[in-house]
């Protein structure tokens, strides 16, 4: 009882310690941080697209991610049907459970294998023709779906190639008629 008194009277003579105080210089000027981003190479700096690494690292997350959540739910749903009249709540709610994480690691772990081998195709594409334009997006989207489908046999490597060339061509003209029609 006493301390907290002591504490509480003392709160009241201290302050909270400054480094800078006796420096008598505007924090701004003491730290000449760049407002611009570095690049360790100056073709890093000319090139206006993430590096490969950077692709990689995106298209394999977002893949995951998404396909994740997409799994998920379809799991979700499939729980929910699996439940029979009888079961208790937490019988239901372990049957949910287990189709969603099943349902969502198998999706997910597709989804990131395709972003995984979409960024590897399009960077190695870029970096053969030297070029960043939508042909290099479209052709990875349909050597991607050729590739992952590559063991089910010729018939269905080319179906997945067609799907893969027309849903990637299909997400670049949308973005572009995103960055043209609506303002951001």
């Amino acid at each position: 009882m006493e301390n907290q008194r002591i504490s509480q009277n003392d709160n009241g003579n201290r302050r909270l310690y400054n480094p800078y105080q006796d420096l008598q210089v505007p924090i701004q000027n003491l730290y000449q941080l760049p407002t611009s981003p570095e690049f360790l190479f100056q073709e890093e700096a000319v090139a206006q697209r993430r590096s490969w690494g950077e692709n990689l690292t995106y298209y394999t997350g977002i893949g995951y991610l998404s396909g994740s959540v997409a799994g998920a739910s379809k799991g979700l749903v499939a729980g929910v049907k699996a439940s029979e009249p009888g079961d208790t709540v937490k019988l239901r709610i372990n049957r949910i459970l287990n189709a969603s994480g099943h349902a969502g690691r198998n999706f997910g772990n597709r989804a990131g294998v395709i972003g995984l081998m979409y960024a590897g195709l399009e960077s190695g594409i870029v970096a053969m023709r030297d070029t960043d334009d939508v042909v290099n997006s479209v052709v990875a989207g349909l050597g991607t779906g050729v590739l992952y489908r590559a063991a089910a046999g010729v018939r269905s490597a080319a179906v997945a190639g067609a799907i893969g060339g027309v849903v990637v061509g299909a997400a670049v003209t949308a973005k572009q008629v995103l960055k043209r029609y609506v303002p951001i």
